[in-house]
């Protein structure tokens, strides 16, 4: 098999090329770099089924030549992070929607398989939890900045599932909830390694909002295999799969649980979203994922819960 990643230098996109070439598939690997870092592949070069080309998906010539060597598509190029979505809105729609119409135009014409990596985000500000895959969405006004991320991956959903209605493209759609571990970056506002490298540096960890909003958090190593065994998996082909862990946390909980694992020297403060983001910034009170359809096809379980996946990332962040 072989496999191409859009994003493979990214913090996910480098642990599901280990996950595939541990299962024997040959990889390739676009990045621009401007999210991803080539140190999370640097341990992959010499592999002979990995290679890797610093470019951009938007370069069709050289993407088209790459899908064309390339039985499945791992599409996980997008813009991410909080912080860059609410700085940087224009390249996160341009990013994100044009990004996947191109993708998906050049895999049509050979007709090869493409994992869509979507987003918890897509649900909004829905209350009805846990998330189900059926569920409406509900997002905020488009005035407000910050959703714009969420409606460019529904919008990329959109398209793959047309590609797949109408030109009977071989899409699975996977809607990613926090996924952390080692090589993620707290840069773009992920909350854990922003935590961790707090603690450890003996800095006032810094909640935004009132801290009871919760987070249900994935290990990456779960969550690539879960990703690898959907593109595996000819069921999966049309459908949509929440994919994430299902133990929730409040964010506030998330930080004293830190603090107590890092040594205990950091205050807890917390900072009004207004400040931290912008003014009128929204977040989701709780996002848990229905894990029932996921399980049901691959058996897919998460392994490690949040005491884990923190000593990981501490382990990381210490190396």
């Amino acid at each position: 098999m072989n496999c191409l990643i859009t994003g493979g230098a990214g913090f996910i996109g480098s642990h599901l090329a280990e996950e595939l070439l541990g299962r024997g598939a040959t990889v390739y690997a676009i990045d621009n770099l401007s999210t991803g870092s080539i140190a999370n592949v640097e341990h992959l070069k010499a592999h002979p089924r990995f290679h890797y080309q610093v470019e951009d998906i938007f370069n069709e010539p050289v993407l088209a030549e790459l899908i064309d060597r390339c039985d499945t598509i791992y599409h996980l190029a997008a813009s991410v992070g909080v912080r860059l979505i609410v700085e940087s809105p224009v390249r996160t729609i341009e990013t994100n929607v044009a990004g996947t119409e191109i993708v998906l135009r050049h895999a049509n014409k050979k007709k090869k398989k493409v994992v869509i990596a979507s987003t918890s985000e897509v649900y909004g500000k829905s209350a009805q939890v846990p998330f189900r895959e059926e569920d409406d969405l509900v997002l905020g006004p488009t005035k407000k900045g910050r959703w714009s991320y969420a409606c460019s991956k529904a919008m990329d959903e959109f398209l793959a599932l047309a590609y797949f209605k109408e030109k009977q493209l071989p899409v699975v759609i996977v809607r990613l909830f926090n996924t952390v571990g080692p090589r993620q970056t707290g840069r773009y506002g992920m909350v854990i390694p922003t935590f961790v490298k707090q603690g450890l540096l003996g800095h006032p960890i810094t909640v935004f909002g009132d801290g009871k909003q919760s987070r249900c958090f994935a290990h990456v190593s779960d969550v690539v295999k879960g990703i690898a065994d959907l593109g595996e998996h000819p069921r999966a082909v049309g459908e949509i799969f929440n994919l994430g862990n299902d133990e929730e946390v409040t964010i506030e909980e998330l930080a004293g649980l830190v603090r107590t694992m890092t040594g205990g020297r950091s205050e807890i403060v917390y900072i009004p979203y207004s400040q931290a983001y912008e003014d009128g910034f929204e977040d989701m009170r709780r996002r848990v994922p229905d894990l029932s359809r996921v399980k049901g096809l691959i058996g897919y379980k998460p392994t490690q819960g949040v005491g884990e996946i923190l000593e990981s990332v501490i382990a990381y962040l210490k190396s």
